[in-house]
């Protein structure tokens, strides 16, 4: 366990107490980061921002299965724009750790912006292809390695240690708001005047994070120093959390499900294709389902404000089953119902596991301890998107969707007998959930 400030807030130590901006203590509700001025700047301009970004995932889904009839070259696109944290992302930690936040991240939320505009012209124009969209793809993916690390981290910065499981909650709630109103806009603007303006509008929003950014008091920020450069940084990175498992166990599993069981826009753009026969709107509403139970699982964590091992190897199965399940459900309505707790229960596995690997890490590691989890996270997806997308086109929507939750399933049941014999606990399935308890040679040693 780490013995720095970061072991003060390991998982199932969270206090429910916290330290308001003014010095005095509060009992944390489900919206009390949000009393801080600059991280209320900090959500707005991101609210507006993750909605462009939800308009122009959409649009460039749909763009690319407009242009080549293939959900193996949606699986490229996603492939493309996560490549670079798989192969970089270890790097980008560093440089978060190396430099100052708040002025990186008007830099990189400027490059994104200028990725979108650029995209959008080439469309508006009548000369897109499908490489253009590529290309985009992996430009956007390169910022995103410095993006991410820099944007998770600066979190604590804003609000302190005492409401960061309350933040990253709203922060996933945030950006799923935004799946709400993003896919909905997206399908009425490309059916109505086509995928341009959608990669248009995201690219102006961008406006708005680095106005929330400039704005900011910088005297309020729980400014980290910055590490200085030194040699073998990412090697240290790599031992630290090597050595504490729980930080290695959650990273894992968090590995795995985004591999293999957060492929949606394959998933999606092939049920609407070949087996609902629907058109964008019809996809956009799908991803509005997703981010309805999304919404919802992230307002509930942030009201837990504690980030439990259990809690995430609950949600992962859960997660997992509802995929096979949905996966063979015989109508529309009924896959689309199901499509809503496939949201509550994934976005559950996402803050519940960024939540506990945040809080046990000590806050000069955090950089590259968090660049290492959106790596892992993000980064398995050029090997699960290409693969689940072949599978997809060569057996068929229901049976790719399923293969993706059967990889899941097997990751958080191994996860949680990993845990159970490290921790020389046994699982024990109730109705209240899984939990793992104490083994009674365990409790026999005890008594003795």
């Amino acid at each position: 366990m780490s013995t720095g400030t970061g072991a003060d807030s390991a998982p199932g130590h969270t206090s429910t107490t916290t330290t308001a901006p003014g010095g005095s203590a509060g009992r944390q509700t489900m919206f009390s980061s949000l009393k801080i001025r600059n991280y209320r700047l900090f959500a707005t301009g991101q609210v507006v921002s993750n909605t462009g970004t939800w308009m122009q995932r959409i649009a460039q889904d749909w763009l690319v299965l407009s242009l080549t009839g293939s959900a193996s070259a949606v699986g490229i696109t996603i492939a493309l724009q996560f490549l670079p944290m798989l192969l970089f992302g270890l790097y980008g930690g560093v440089l978060a750790d190396r430099l100052p936040k708040r002025p990186l991240l008007i830099t990189t939320q400027s490059a994104m912006g200028l990725t979108g505009v650029a995209l959008a012209a080439l469309t508006l124009a009548g000369h897109v292809q499908v490489w253009h969209v590529y290309l985009a793809a992996f430009l956007i993916g390169l910022v995103t390695v410095v993006d991410n690390p820099a944007r998770q981290t600066f979190v604590s910065e804003m609000v302190g240690p005492a409401q960061l499981a309350n933040a990253v909650s709203l922060n996933s709630a945030n950006f799923q708001s935004a799946r709400l109103v993003g896919p909905a806009i997206a399908g009425v603007l490309i059916t109505a005047v086509g995928s341009g303006w959608a990669f248009l509008m995201n690219g102006l929003s961008f406006a708005a994070p680095i106005a929330g950014l400039l704005l900011m008091r910088t005297h309020e920020l729980h400014s980290v120093t910055p590490q200085p450069r030194a040699k073998g940084q990412l090697r240290e990175g790599l031992r630290y959390v090597a050595g504490r498992p729980e930080l290695v166990w959650p990273i894992v599993l968090v590995g795995f499900i985004g591999t293999f069981g957060f492929n949606f826009p394959i998933w999606l753009s092939a049920f609407v294709d070949d087996v609902f026969h629907g058109d964008a709107g019809t996809y956009g509403l799908f991803n509005t389902l997703i981010a309805a139970g999304s919404l919802a699982g992230a307002l509930l964590a942030a009201r837990r404000g504690q980030a439990r091992l259990r809690l995430l190897v609950t949600a992962a199965v859960l997660f997992s089953a509802l995929l096979l399940v949905t996966a063979f459900a015989p109508g529309f309505w009924l896959f689309a119902a199901l499509l809503v707790p496939i949201g509550m229960f994934g976005l559950t596995v996402n803050v519940v596991a960024n939540s506990s690997v945040q809080m046990a890490t000590d806050p000069e590691m955090r950089g590259r301890v968090m660049a290492l989890y959106m790596m892992v996270f993000t980064g398995g997806t050029p090997v699960g998107a290409p693969l689940v997308g072949w599978i997809t086109d060569t057996y068929g929507a229901r049976l790719g969707m399923a293969s993706g939750g059967l990889l899941s399933l097997a990751a958080a049941v191994g996860v949680a007998v990993v845990l159970s014999r490290v921790g020389n606990l046994r699982l024990s399935v109730n109705r209240r959930g899984i939990a793992f308890v104490p083994s009674p040679r365990r409790e026999l040693t005890t008594a003795a």
